[in-house]
Parts: C-alpha cells; structure tokens; sequence
C-alpha cells in the first residue's frame, strides 16, 4: 500500500466504533449495482412502455423505490467518484467524464480538473474494512487510466473488469478488458459480470461482505443478443416513447444479470442480513434515439432532470417496508454515510456532501436534515450542456448558465418536465437560491471555467 494511505487508514481503524448495525449485531452485506446510462423511465416499476425488467420490479416490490434519487453528476466518472468518496465531485475537482470533450473553439475553457480518483481519498470499501469486510468491485471503474487508480489500489479485495475505460471494447468475448479474462467466444459481458458476482457471494457468505457490481450495460456500443433484439422488435408499436429494440435487449439482459445475482443472495439465506442498492450512474442517452427519458426534459449530458434523476431501488428484508415509495431527494454521495450507519463504522465525523439513508430505509415518510442538493459541471457537453451549476431546494430547482450569466428557475412539483422558466416572474425566489448556490460553490471550492481567448460561435443548451 502506498505510504501516503497508511495514515488515514491507521486513523480509520482507530476511530472505528464495534459494528453495530441498524438491522442487529452482525454488519449487514452491502451490494451496490450500478448500472451506467439508465434513464429515469427505463424500468417496468418506473414507467416503461417497452423494456421488460420482471426482475427489477419484483425487487421494487419486495423494497422501495425512490422517485427523486439523483446521481451526482450528468455524466458517469464524477458519479461514480461521489459513490465512492461521499464527496460531491466539485468538492473532488472531479467534475467531468475522463477524458472529456475537447471543445478548443466553445467560449469558456474548463478549469485544471482532475482525471482520477485521487489515491488519497478513503473509498467505501477502505472505510469498511475495520469492520471486517470482503470486499469486490465487479464491472467498470472509469476513475483513472493508471493502475495505481484501480479498485485493488482503491481498498477491494479484488478487482474484475474495472480499469480505465468507461465503455466496454465489446460485449462479446473476446472482450480486450485487461482485468478479465476472456470466456468463450460470444459470452455475453452482462451475465459474465453476473457470475462473477454470484461466484464472489457465495465465497463470502459467512462473513459481511461489500460488492460493487457497476454494470458497463447499458452503456454504448449498443450490442445485445439477437434473439432479444428481435423479440423487442417484434414488440415496438407506433407511438411508443422507448423504441429501440438493440437497447430494450440490453436493458433485458441487465435486469436478468440482477435477477441472477438476487436469487444467489435468496438461495443462500442471506437476504435478511443484505441491503441490496440499485441505481443508475446519469440519466440515459437520448443522444442517437437511444432511449426517451419522458416526462423528464433531456438526459445525459444536459443540464436538465433528464441528465441526472435515475431511477432507485433498496431492498432488506426486515428494515425495508416493502412495496414502499419515498418521494425524499436523495443523492449518490448518501450511499457513502449509509453504508457508515448500516456496518456501524465510526471515525468521518464530518460528512457534509452525504447523508445517511437509514431513516429513510425504515420509514418512506422520514425526511434527511438537508436543505438543497446541488451540481456542478463546468464543462461541454453532446448532450447538451455548456458549463453550469445547479441547486434543488424543495421543489425548487435553479440552473446557473456560465456562458451568459442566466439563470433558470423551475416549480419541480408542477413542472417536472422543466418546460416555463418562472426566473423573471420570480426574481425574488431566483436570488435567495443563487446566492445558496454561490455560498455552496466556495463552500467546496468548486473550480469554475475561464473565458477562451480562441472561442468561436456560442454553443447553446438543447432539450425539449
């Protein structure tokens, strides 16, 4: 281990309280599956009207959804940093998808940014291990190109398939992935991720264990097993919002790869003692038509609710109520404070980006000792975005635009598809959440972009 991680893990172990989780004695099992791109919608449970997900929404239906969960970021490297760190990517300086867009002629230029998790940082699976345990990062990394920034490097036991790439080379083996194996030609990478993980569990049943299993699906390359492909183009009727046959096949096999890992945990017995965390990375990609995030406005890559509300999903059997819905907004970095309360690991007094989801895993109705959430992408993107900064706070939800300078303001409860800016008929209500989002920006020490002395015409903002 690098020397410059034995300080803050020696103190960590020394600050850690005896386990004693919300749920008992023994620290629960924690698995967080991640999957990357999946819109709001993209889910039975969440409103699709083609994707099949029979094992997702039995999951949904054995725990609770959460109709206002946000990932961190619009896109996935700063999301996946704010899970791991419980720190808000501005805070990291982690604040775009590495390697970014290179955008040498847009009006402003993005600040020096980060492009890895820093080896500094204590992930989850660090700060769990004075709690005793094992720990797997199965599925995409996309935090640094350098392998002393992979999840071995980062506190799991083991690492599968996680490296520097945020999209898989192929979903067929031979995969080209250095930190997996090849399997048979034509092996499927989603339920080769799955066995993977079910192979894990079953090695760690007796003892608390930590699986991060961040699907590449449904990323692009849009590949998908022709059969699937088929029978959902079989399925598509005029008029249907979700009309890719080649994406509904991927997000099939997905919600498969949940059921398979699902039941392992239900054959071995060990369901009442896991909490089991679903969620997506961003919103989906309306880019190329390939999925529709109605009646949310754009998706990944904008500044809008269609680039970061994902859908979410918890269930433990016997703290979960189930068949539960909780309208609370939460957001990726409270995975990081839940999995401290839940194991009963002490020692991170302050954690001012997360909050713990415990209360609301008991009681739907419960409410987090929060006052806004807040983003910041100071960066381009296809998807739509120029450089910009935004806060919820309530049902009210602020975008600051840097280009020009221009806020946009928007009742979430009577306009979730973000369709009349009310900042000029509510000038007084535009302030009070800019300057929240000014003081919160130096609060983090959120790097903001610089004029382009080289810019060409203005980019703009896109979305419905």
């Amino acid at each position: 281990m690098p020397p410059h991680r034995l300080l803050p893990l020696c103190l960590l172990a020394l600050l850690a309280a005896p386990p004693a989780s919300i749920a008992g004695d023994r620290p629960p099992n924690l698995v967080i599956i991640l999957i990357d791109d999946l819109g709001w919608t993209d889910l039975g449970c969440f409103g699709s009207d083609l994707y099949e997900t029979p094992n997702l929404d039995r999951l949904a239906s054995e725990g609770m959804r959460f109709t206002a969960s946000y990932a961190a970021c619009t896109v996935c490297s700063p999301s996946r940093a704010a899970i791991m760190t419980g720190k808000s990517p501005a805070r990291l300086h982690l604040t775009d998808w590495i390697h970014g867009h290179n955008r040498p002629d847009a009006p402003l230029l993005p600040p020096d940014w980060t492009e890895a998790l820093p080896e500094g940082e204590i992930t989850i699976a660090e700060a769990l291990q004075p709690a005793g345990y094992a720990s797997a990062s199965i599925g995409k990394w996309h935090l640094g190109d350098d392998p002393r920034h992979w999840p071995d490097r980062q506190g799991f036991d083991r690492n599968i398939a996680g490296f520097g790439m945020g999209s898989p080379p192929s979903y067929f083996s031979p995969y080209r992935i250095p930190t997996l194996d090849d399997g048979p030609d034509g092996e499927y990478l989603t339920d080769r991720l799955a066995d993977e993980a079910v192979r894990f569990i079953e090695a760690n049943r007796d003892r608390p264990f930590l699986l991060y299993l961040p699907h590449y699906a449904v990323h692009t390359p849009l590949q998908a097993k022709a059969p699937l492909v088929e029978r959902y183009r079989a399925k598509l009727t005029p008029g249907s919002r979700h009309d890719n046959p080649v994406y509904a096949a991927m997000v099939h096999s997905m919600d498969e790869a949940v059921g398979q890992v699902v039941g392992a945990i239900d054959r071995l017995g060990i369901a009442e003692e896991t909490l089991i965390v679903f969620t997506s990375d961003n919103g989906g990609l309306e880019l190329r038509d390939i999925t529709d995030n109605f009646p949310l406005r754009a998706g990944k890559g904008s500044a809008y609710e269609g680039g970061v509300r994902v859908p979410m999903i918890a269930r433990w059997p016997g703290v979960v109520p189930p068949g539960t819905t909780c309208d609370e907004p939460v957001i990726g970095t409270d995975l990081f404070a839940t999995a401290l309360e839940v194991s009963g690991v002490g020692g991170f007094a302050d954690l001012p980006d997360s909050r713990s989801l415990a209360p609301l895993l008991r009681d739907p109705d419960a409410s987090l000792d929060r006052d806004a959430l807040y983003w910041h992408y100071p960066h381009y993107h296809p998807g739509g975005a120029s450089p910009y900064s935004a806060i919820r706070a309530g049902d009210w939800r602020l975008v600051e635009f840097f280009e020009d300078g221009r806020v946009e303001l928007y009742h979430l409860a009577e306009d979730v598809g973000e369709q009349r800016d009310l900042a000029s008929a509510l000038p007084e209500k535009a302030k009070q959440l800019h300057d929240l989002l000014v003081s919160w920006r130096e609060s983090v020490g959120a790097q903001l972009p610089r004029p382009n002395p080289k810019a060409g015409p203005r980019a703009s903002e896109t979305g419905r």
